[in-house]
């Protein structure tokens, strides 16, 4: 089971983005996702007619390790580490530090 999932709000731990928070749109593999305003680099673009593609400088998000982020959670304001339990016969997340269920509603 992934302990971060696509939609997750993570904060960043350690690079130049530290302590900044977004959205994870996808997971790249098992060991990158890309977060919404998180890493983002410019990129030299070369025009292609062909394609109809302007050249020029754009700003493209770059995926991040997984172990550079953490769940964010919204009771407590911080980044908290996320466990499995299994409740009702079916795995789910929780916050260590709590035990609540990741993403239910209070």
């Amino acid at each position: 089971m992934e302990k971060i999932r696509k939609g997750d709000e993570v904060i960043v731990l350690t690079g130049r983005d530290k302590k900044r928070r977004g959205t994870v749109l996808q997971r790249v593999d098992a060991d990158h996702v890309l977060v919404e305003g998180i890493n983002v680099v410019k990129k030299h673009v070369k025009a292609n007619p062909m394609a109809g593609t302007q050249g020029g400088i754009i700003d493209k998000t770059m995926p991040i390790h997984i172990s550079n982020v953490a769940l964010f959670n919204p009771e407590s304001g911080k980044a908290d580490r996320v466990g499995i339990k299994e409740v009702d016969g079916s795995k789910v997340r929780v916050f260590r530090s709590s035990g609540a269920v990741v993403g239910a509603k209070a």
